[in-house]
């Protein structure tokens, strides 16, 4: 089990522990902090607190973060949408409403279980839960991932996204008509104070750079692509509503009263890497999926 010690700063007196201990790892849910006070992982100067004790500039936190549950996730067949295959690497167009990878209370219907229906020799590299997945988009954005199929490739494909080589083009639809043609917007992002469930534009984040060109203007939306040279969670979204044009759709940064979409209107539409082993340029594009363009459609008439 592993220790970890945190001194209350200044920043942090009369805030609540729960809250303190969410903000120290992105990884960790409010609910799942909360969880850990319960059971008694967590003391303040050697004694046990509740969830919603204020916290004392100096206070000394201990915490003692529990192992991971180890999950049983089982493979399930799934029709899935296959653009490339080699025994390196898979590309994947995931359809919207899909969760990438397994979690704890969510451990079937995952395009993870799909993938190890369809094949058994996938990466090890981040473990039982996202075996061979190199990157994730949304449960409600459509489109292109690259995984790995053993641990070769995924370093491979990895450092790619670190070095910033590898093409991810998204399409879409935002709130607002965006008067320039082209744009670049470089601000960093991080975990919502107020709401450990979204991200948001900070000072100390994360450095994020998303480039966007307009496709076509509507009465009140706009048609974008938008190229990502760095890959936050949530970043485009997050991005888009910084400057004031927010997806369609969107229930988590967007407005309520939207285009009639189940979730943001958002799609991977081309996804191009170096191969691992052979070290050719390889592109993919997947067409924006029927929902898309009949929200297009609607738009234009």
């Amino acid at each position: 089990m592993e220790i970890m010690e945190h001194l209350i700063l200044e920043s942090e007196n009369n805030e609540r522990i729960d809250k303190i201990i969410s903000a120290l790892n992105e990884e960790w849910s409010r609910s799942q902090v909360q969880q850990w006070i319960k059971e008694g992982h967590v003391n303040v100067n050697g004694k046990q607190v509740k969830s919603n004790y204020k916290c004392v500039m100096n206070d000394q936190i201990i915490i003692e973060i529990p192992e991971p549950e180890a999950l049983n996730v089982e493979p399930e067949d799934m029709n899935l949408d296959i653009y490339y295959e080699d025994g390196d690497v898979l590309v994947v167009n995931k359809p919207k409403g899909i969760v990438v990878h397994p979690a704890p209370g969510h451990t079937s219907g995952t395009l993870v279980n799909g993938l190890m229906a369809h094949c058994t020799d996938l990466s090890g590299i981040n473990g039982v839960l996202r075996p061979g997945i190199v990157h994730r988009i949304d449960k409600d954005t459509s489109g292109l991932l690259m995984v790995a199929k053993n641990d070769f490739a995924h370093e491979r494909l990895v450092n790619q996204l670190v070095e910033k080589s590898v093409t991810r083009k998204y399409y879409a639809i935002v709130h607002g008509v965006i008067p320039h043609n082209v744009g670049t917007i470089d601000a960093p992002i991080g975990r919502d104070s107020d709401d450990r469930q979204k991200m948001t534009v900070v000072d100390n984040g994360k450095h994020a750079v998303t480039h966007f060109r307009v496709i076509e203007r509507f009465d009140q939306f706009t048609f974008v692509e938008c190229e990502l040279e760095t890959g936050r969670t949530h970043q485009i979204r997050v991005h888009m509503k910084y400057i004031g044009y927010p997806l369609a759709g969107d229930p988590k940064y967007g407005p309520r009263k939207t285009l009639p979409i189940d979730g943001q209107a958002l799609h991977a539409g081309v996804l191009g890497f170096i191969h691992p082993r052979t070290e050719k340029y390889l592109e993919f594009e997947a067409p924006l999926p029927e929902e898309f363009t009949k929200l297009l459609d609607s738009l234009k008439n």
